[in-house]
Parts: C-alpha cells; structure tokens; sequence
C-alpha cells in the first residue's frame, strides 16, 4: 500500500481541481523528511496563502523546489532571498534547471540578483553566476562590480556595453577578466588577436572569432594549427577560405562549408560529411534566429546543418516553415516539433511516431497544434499501444471507450485513460489502487474532493 499511497499522493499533487485547502494539508506534510510531493510545490498559479507555508516550510528541500520552479511567478521565487539555508538561496539564484524550450523563464528583479550577487556563501554567488536566466540589464551592469567572477560574466553581453566600460575591462587587474573582454574584443581589433594568439589558452579561440593579420592566418595555415577553428574565422582572407575548402581534414571542410559569406552554389561545391544526429550548432544562425534575413538564408540553404540550426527557431515565417518541413530531414522535424508553435499536424504525427515514449507524450499533451479531433476512429484499435493511447485525446471519444483504453494491455495508454475526467467514477475510484495507474488517477480533474481527502488520509497528510 506503501507505494499505491505515494503515487497516488503524487498525481492529487498535480491535479488541476485540488482545491486549495487538500492544498494547503499537503504542502504543509513532511513525509518523514522528503517534504510535500514536488508537483504540489511546482503548480502554477499558487494562491498567497500556499506560497506562504512553503517560504516557511521547515524542510529546505520543499523550499528548493518552489526556489526552482519554472511556474512560479519570479517575485513570489525572490522572497527566498534571505532563506537562511544557503542551498536554498543558490537554488534561487540558479533558477529551474529544465523548462518547455518554447517558453523562456522569467527572471529574478535585478535588485534580487543584485542581494544574491552579495551573499556571503561562494556557493550562491556562483550559482546565480552559472544561471541561464540572468536579464541582460543585470548582467550588464556587472561591469564595474567588485568581484572578478562576476565581470567575467559581463562580456556575455559585451555588445551592450559603453567603450568606456569595454576599455576598463580590457585593462583590468584580473588576468582572467582581461582575457574574457579581450576573445570579445579581438573580433573588430587585430591587435587585441594577436596579443592572444601568443597564448596556447586562448590562441584557437582567437583565431575563430578574432580579426586576423593575413601574416597570422597563413602561418596557422602552414603549421596546420587549429585548422578547424581558423576555416570558422569571418576574417580570413579569400584565398585562404579556398586553400582550407579543399583540405585533407574533414572537420575542416566542413567548418569551410558553413561560413556564412558562401552564395549556395559554392557552398554546396564543398565535400563535406554531416553526421545523421549533427544538430548544426552553427553560430551565426544560432544568434540570428529572430533575424528575418539570417532565418531565409539558413532555411533556403541546401546544407543540412544550417536547416537544423534554423529549425530551432521560434520565429520562423510561415513560408520558411513549409521550406523546412519540404526537407525530409528526420532530425528538422524533430527540432521544429520542440520549438515551433506552428509546426504543422502531420510533422508532429511524425515525429510523434519516430520518438515515442516520454518525449512523445510530452508533446502531444503540450503542443498547441497536435492533433485531437479524428483520432479515436484512427487509433483505437491501432495495434501499437502508442498509437492507442491517442485516442483519449479525441474531444469525440466516449466513456465507454475510454474506460476500454484504462484496460488496454500497453500500461501508457491504460494511463493515459485513467486520466481522462471522462472516466467513469466507478473505474476512476478502482484505478486509484492500481499501483501503475494511481498517479494518473490521483491527477484527474473529476475525481471527486472526497476522494483527493482520502488519498490523503491514506497516505498520513493531517488535516
């Protein structure tokens, strides 16, 4: 009963009808030590009176969940601040470490980063250091701050800085912030490039992006030195980009054939190799992707990194969509699925088909143009059970069927029926002791209040 009480407990955790005082009884249950079931810590929309038992909850973990959860509002996050438990505050300054790559997370107010910028355990300063969540506002006005870590951090958003910021970074006291402005730096000083080239840790990064003497890039031509990272130079003169587009090395051609200066047909006059998983992190399109002209050249090119790379773009017009899905690249669909709001029913059934399990029921329940209508007569009877499970997500499937599907021989279908608020009552209450099937139950909508109150009488939450 152990373990039928913990997943059922889990799925009213996450069930949208909770109502707020069954909420209140389980965000204030400890569980022997564990703390609350995430997901009740985790839900959006948190009334005032929930997020104030969990910023005095007594265990930190459940202070650590709420600290990273990507459905709370950022000011409700930032009352953690001054948590007297340091892991606690790093989880803060971090952010949630995972959230739907077609959303991006709201950050903490600069005044908040500001205050865990300052705090006196090393292990938050850098937690909020490391975050991805940072607004480049906050991480812009690190320039001058007192820590070396932390200006290292500014040259992220180098672009956005005053020359005279710029020129103090480059002159600063720590060998290693002087280094992080000057990679940034070298890209429009040939100078700044060859002071770094004079440095084995950080002459391949110079010359990738740094502007180069022609002196400099034919001698890392003839010692063949980074080849790789020099094909990848803007700088690199004509002749020089046509020497390395023809070299024994593969990774070097290939580096050739993505630069983003190349008209199609030279482009493609390139004999390179691509690997069937390559994504195509190419960095050009990479920081171009809400670039209407940077999206139209990548999605019309005919390489395949180039459409991957663009593919993950949000942003994509409705006629570059169609050009990409035209492609027939498995791996375009999959990274258009991820990302695109758009992406049209029949890529989605695709990928859908090719990736299964977890990533594919993630999809079909949260993206806003999988399909619903229609697939209970497609996919009821369908002998893969992934398919099957399809069908209770058709608006025309009856209880009847759905209460068939909680059978089903595949266990991802008969879940996904039992968390159907079609269900009837009686199979609902009767999947509430399955062990498989109590979490999907626990979660769904029409399981009635007294029935949520008894699964958590069951499992020991006081009232």
């Amino acid at each position: 009963m152990v373990a039928f009480h913990a997943s059922a407990l889990d799925g009213v955790a996450r069930n949208p009808a909770l109502p707020t005082p069954l909420l209140l009884r389980l965000l204030a249950f400890d569980r022997g030590g564990d703390g609350p079931p995430r997901h009740a810590l985790q839900r959006a929309g948190l009334p005032e009176l929930a997020v104030a038992v969990i910023l005095a909850h007594p265990n930190a973990g459940a202070r650590i969940d709420f600290a990273m959860s990507a459905r709370a509002e950022p000011t409700q996050r930032a009352r953690l601040a001054d948590d007297p438990s340091p892991k606690v505050r790093a989880a803060l300054a971090y952010g949630p470490e995972w959230h739907d790559p077609r959303t991006t997370v709201a950050p903490l107010p600069d005044h908040v980063c500001a205050r865990l910028l300052d705090d006196l355990d090393p292990s938050v300063r850098s937690a909020l250091l490391d975050s991805p969540h940072l607004a480049p506002s906050f991480v812009a006005s690190l320039a001058t701050h007192r820590d070396p870590a932390a200006r290292r951090r500014v040259v992220r958003v180098w672009k956005m800085l005053p020359p005279c910021e710029r020129s103090a970074l480059l002159a600063d006291p720590d060998p290693e912030v002087r280094q992080a402005a000057a990679l940034w730096e070298c890209r429009r000083d040939a100078r700044v490039t060859a002071e770094l080239l004079r440095d084995p840790k950080s002459a391949a990064e110079a010359l990738r992006r740094g502007l180069l003497h022609r002196a400099d890039a034919e001698r890392y031509v003839a010692e063949r030195t980074h080849l790789a990272a020099l094909a990848e130079n803007p700088s690199l003169p004509t002749d020089l980009v046509e020497q390395l587009a023809v070299d024994a090395d593969e990774t070097v051609r290939l580096a050739v054939s993505l630069r983003p200066e190349l008209d199609e047909s030279r482009r493609m006059l390139i004999d390179f190799t691509v690997e069937a998983l390559a994504r195509g992190d190419v960095e050009w399109v990479r920081d171009g992707l809400a670039d209407p002209e940077v999206l139209r050249r990548a999605a019309a090119s005919a390489h395949p990194l180039l459409r991957r790379a663009v593919a993950q773009s949000p942003h994509l017009p409705s006629d570059l969509l169609r050009l990409l899905v035209r492609t027939e690249d498995p791996l375009v669909e999959d990274l258009l699925g991820m990302r695109h709001p758009d992406t049209p029913e029949e890529v989605l059934m695709r990928v859908y088909a090719r990736l299964g399990g977890t990533f594919s029921a993630w999809m079909a329940e949260t993206h806003p143009r999988f399909p619903r209508e229609g697939l209970a007569a497609r996919y009821a009877d369908h002998p893969d059970g992934n398919y099957r499970r399809l069908a209770v997500r058709d608006p025309a499937a009856t209880p009847a069927l759905i209460e068939r599907l909680s059978h089903d021989p595949a266990v991802w279908t008969r879940q996904a029926a039992v968390g159907d608020p079609r269900l009837p009552l009686r199979r609902l209450r009767e999947a509430l002791h399955v062990p498989e099937l109590a979490a999907g139950a626990g979660a769904n909508p029409a399981l009635p209040e007294d029935e949520m109150a008894a699964v958590l009488d069951r499992a020991g939450v006081s009232a």
